[in-house]
């Protein structure tokens, strides 16, 4: 087991890129050492590692799907053999796939629920379990979506996924009270992700600058932006937040209609 001198450790799982890795990011930067999970973005895996390292935390690499439960408990075994303990556990692993209900397929359904949903599950139960063994009074956070309230075409399976993730949050909040575990959720709006999902480079400044122009705030959620979300609501000054969930859409839900103008 790594000596961790004292310092929390927070598990982010998804960490390879994107949100993930503006989480890992933010968190070592704010103190915590960092149990960097991957499932197949390895090489992201280890540029996260490298950010966490810079920040002068300490980064401890663990890989496994999370919609296998066997897998699930060797990485979490693996983590707190290196790390010796988890503090914060940031359920941000999931995938976002889309089709119109009437084509959607049991195995687009099952990706997504057993991703966003079902692997959460557990990462949180595992983590809340190593928490109660240890006495550690954590905080474990699921990053959710504003799928989970708004409505869009073609994410009849998402959109449901994220919402169950964030009644999850509030149950497992009522239980884990009693032990002083914190559970909140946090449910961004488009955030740039780096993705390879977006339109070619030449057409992506359009494609930003036409979502954007409906956001009231005018712009994409960063990476960032989540991670110091969840530093907060890691931190003292939440100590009393839990069962709910704290939306980071720019606004993205408060039009009803998508000009966003009185004219």
């Amino acid at each position: 087991m790594t000596d961790t001198d004292g310092r929390k450790v927070a598990f982010v799982t998804g960490s390879g890129k994107g949100i993930g890795a503006g989480i890992a990011a933010e968190m070592a930067r704010s103190g915590y050492d960092v149990i960097v999970h991957y499932a197949r973005s390895e090489d992201g895996a280890r540029k996260t590692k490298e950010l966490v390292e810079a920040e002068g935390a300490k980064a401890f690499v663990v890989r496994g799907d999370i919609t296998n439960i066997d897998e699930i408990d060797t990485m979490f075994a693996d983590a707190l053999a290196e790390a010796g303990r988890i503090d914060v556990m940031i359920n941000n692993a999931g995938v976002t796939r889309f089709a119109s209900f009437l084509e959607v397929t049991p195995e687009l359904f099952q990706e997504v629920i057993y991703t966003d949903l079902r692997g959460s599950f557990f990462c949180a139960q595992r983590a809340a379990r190593s928490m109660v063994e240890r006495g550690i009074r954590g905080t474990i956070i699921n990053i959710t979506s504003n799928h989970q309230n708004g409505c869009w075409p073609i994410a009849s399976v998402y959109g449901p996924a994220k919402a169950a993730l964030n009644k999850f949050t509030q149950n497992a909040a009522m239980e884990l009270a009693a032990h002083g575990i914190r559970v909140v959720s946090v449910a961004p709006g488009y955030t740039k992700t780096g993705g390879d999902k977006k339109p070619p480079p030449s057409k992506f400044s359009d494609w930003l600058k036409t979502r954007a122009a409906r956001i009231p705030l005018n712009r994409f959620c960063e990476p960032w932006e989540v991670g110091r979300a969840c530093v907060f609501l890691a931190g003292e000054g939440a100590g009393y937040i839990t069962g709910t969930c704290l939306v980071m859409d720019g606004g993205a839900l408060l039009p009803c209609v998508p000009e966003n103008t009185f004219m």
